[in-house]
């Protein structure tokens, strides 16, 4: 099997899996406890926020456990309305994941006004129109860092620059889960005031996650009890969940020099795909600077990309056709609509995404059996 769906989910680093197994048959003491075994699991955490801060330019006590992504954005956006006196405007881009697009809506309930950022042909915001849609009573600008369907990489600093020119007061919140450990960010340097990650996507374990939060930025808690994080997120903590997340991170670092093996490996899977007759990539070519190094999206004119994800499975390879989280929904792609894709090009699209777990032979032979099939399955092709 040549798994290809590294944006729905990563496999496990055995590192991970090891401090997990580690943490639940040793240190599974309850971290908010006096005792010192308890001290020690807390100890543990502190260092995995100064790890994850590290990596983002922020600060120890800027970090806050979640149970992922959608957590994270959730508790930015609505906990930013609730602590707002007076209507304003919420903005974010078209392409956003439904974590954010969602909730952004939620806040129109509580008297706000929503705006949303037309995106061009790339994939990436159009920062001219921005400078039409964010005013000074812009309260929040959402962006992701990376596309999730394209891996288009988001202008996020200018973006940031261009917002505070219009209201010095503005909060950034950008939802990182396609990019924490692959694409570069720097908080403080990039203008952003909430940063959402989440540790399956940089093989770590699923259910937990983090919202950096920069100081001054006030936000109303979304769950509430015993008071951990700082009271701004109660739970017991979930130590061998977050002590996983810690091991992810820092094998994550150790290997930062494989992102460029995987910008290869994308290079190469598209230099060959490109060779064919109706093929087209959606979103930056391999190698532009706009460009994650592990997504590349795909469409086969012709065939449907369902169609096409199937009979890759058949084959061994698995791929997704977007976003996992709306794969069971059967509807034409709004991010590819987005960019001006016709509704057969969006239907006939698959996304490929890496991990570091990927190899070179790998891309040779998905591509080598996705040029196979469809070449055969464009023998059918809809009239």
């Amino acid at each position: 099997m040549i798994y290809l769906d590294n944006s729905a989910t990563t496999r496990p680093f055995d590192a991970v899996i090891e401090e997990m197994d580690r943490s639940m048959r040793e240190a599974y003491f309850n971290a908010s406890a006096a005792y010192k075994p308890a001290v020690d699991v807390d100890r543990e955490i502190r260092a995995c926020r100064r790890e994850i801060a590290a990596q983002l330019g922020a600060q120890e006590d800027e970090v806050y456990f979640t149970s992922g992504g959608t957590e994270g954005d959730n508790l930015a956006i609505l906990g930013l309305a609730q602590t707002l006196h007076g209507p304003a405007n919420f903005v974010c881009s078209a392409v956003e994941h439904p974590a954010v697009l969602e909730t952004i809506r939620r806040v129109e309930r509580l008297g706000h006004e929503v705006r949303v950022l037309p995106i061009d042909k790339r994939g990436l915001v159009d920062l001219d129109a921005a400078q039409e849609i964010i005013d000074e009573k812009t309260a929040l600008v959402s962006c992701m860092q990376v596309s999730n369907e394209t891996g288009a990489i988001q202008p996020v600093e200018r973006l940031s620059r261009l917002a505070h020119g219009r209201n010095p007061d503005v909060r950034i919140h950008v939802d990182g889960v396609q990019g924490f450990m692959r694409v570069p960010m720097h908080m403080a340097r990039m203008g952003v005031d909430m940063y959402a990650l989440s540790g399956h996507k940089i093989h770590g374990p699923k259910g937990v996650g983090a919202l950096v939060v920069r100081k001054g930025v006030r936000l109303a808690p979304q769950m509430t009890g015993g008071g951990q994080e700082r009271n701004l997120r109660s739970g017991t903590y979930n130590s061998p969940a977050i002590i996983g997340l810690c091991a992810a991170v820092r094998e994550m670092a150790q290997r930062r020099a494989q992102l460029e093996r995987m910008c290869a490996m994308k290079a190469r899977l598209w230099e060959r795909l490109s060779a064919l007759d109706g093929v087209r990539v959606n979103g930056p070519l391999p190698g532009d600077e706009a460009a994650a190094p592990h997504i590349l999206s795909v469409s086969f004119s012709g065939v449907r990309g369902e169609v096409m994800r199937n009979a890759l499975e058949g084959a061994g390879i698995l791929v997704s056709t977007g976003s996992a989280c709306a794969s069971h929904k059967q509807k034409v792609s709004g991010t590819l609509r987005a960019m001006g894709l016709s509704s057969e090009q969006a239907d006939g699209t698959v996304r490929v995404s890496l991990g570091l777990m990927n190899t070179m032979d790998e891309m040779d032979e998905a591509a080598a059996q996705m040029e196979k099939i469809y070449a055969l399955l464009r023998q059918y092709r809809r009239r």
